[in-house]
């Protein structure tokens, strides 16, 4: 009989071939004695792995990953597992009637979770409309406050001795609806980088970086200033025209909390879905007399 050590070195070329191949003649390493479909791959006292017990890894795998590999790790750590049991039983005092209640639970815990899983995701709805995440954010305004400045901004980064530059700044001051296309043209022509998406807010340290301005300890300062704010590194000018802010510890814009608000709202009548159901399968077997509690 060969021994762990000899198992599991020649393990990966073994399961390879025996994964490929239509006959598992290269598993034989207990003998006939163990089944030539079923061979064991290790042993630890006298628990054994077989080649069934392995099955799930190659179906699950799918191809991404070397299915080698991941039975050897598999086969490698269900030995230490095994072991480190072994090694347990030897020093502790096992209460054997506790584990299998424990186990029991956890088996029961796992059903009931599938189940769960499965009913909801059958069921769940999870379109939310406009009008239903307005009516959550005016009811919970309270429980939202930013962790961060945001604001809605125009950015262009252009180079420092661009003949452009005054036009530009001209542009992003007037801000007029008239000025956009203008705008926009100008940044696709000339501009090294830029940001005109000024009806989305952006957290403000995500806009800035790069730019001289992520080293300024006092952004607040910086916003409060004046709506057109300029920075110069050794090549660029940066623009940033601040058309809103709001700081850290505000109430932030339902426009910015809306993706939010939207999965509350889901995972909401994900648990609704969950208490009901539980409810149902209760006052079912009640109705149908399946259970009785005796005094």
């Amino acid at each position: 009989m060969p021994t762990n050590w000899h198992i599991a070195k020649a393990f990966p070329l073994l399961i390879c071939l025996g994964l490929l191949a239509t006959s598992c003649d290269l598993f034989k390493m207990k003998g006939d004695s163990e089944g030539e479909d079923n061979p064991v791959l290790a042993t630890v006292g006298k628990n054994n792995l077989k080649l069934s017990d392995i099955e799930f890894i190659r179906k699950d795998n799918q191809g991404e990953l070397d299915s080698t590999e991941l039975v050897n790790r598999y086969l490698q750590n269900w030995i230490k597992k095994q072991l480190m049991i072994r090694e347990a039983s030897k020093n502790l005092t096992i209460n054997e009637a506790e584990i299998e209640r424990k186990l029991l639970d956890y088996r029961y815990a796992l059903i009931v979770y599938e189940f769960e899983k499965s009913f909801v995701e059958q069921k769940l709805d999870k379109e939310v409309g406009i009008a239903e995440i307005e009516e959550y954010y005016d009811k919970h305004k309270e429980n939202f406050s930013l962790k961060e400045i945001i604001v809605r901004t125009n950015f262009v980064k252009l180079e420092k001795n661009l003949p452009q530059k005054r036009q530009l700044e001209r542009l992003l001051r007037n801000q007029r609806d008239g000025d956009k296309n203008e705008l926009k043209e100008l940044a696709l022509r000339y501009a090294n980088n830029y940001y005109l998406e000024d009806g989305n807010w952006i957290k403000f340290d995500d806009i800035i970086l790069n730019s001289p301005l992520a080293q300024n300890p006092n952004k607040v300062q910086l916003l409060k200033n004046g709506p057109l704010i300029s920075v110069d590194d050794d090549n660029y000018t940066y623009y940033f025209s601040i058309l809103e802010y709001k700081l850290q510890d505000q109430v932030p814009p339902l426009e910015f909390v809306r993706d939010e608000i939207s999965k509350i709202i889901v995972n909401k009548r994900r648990v609704a879905l969950a208490e009901q159901l539980h409810k149902d399968v209760y006052n079912k077997a009640l109705d149908n007399n399946e259970f009785r509690i005796y005094d």
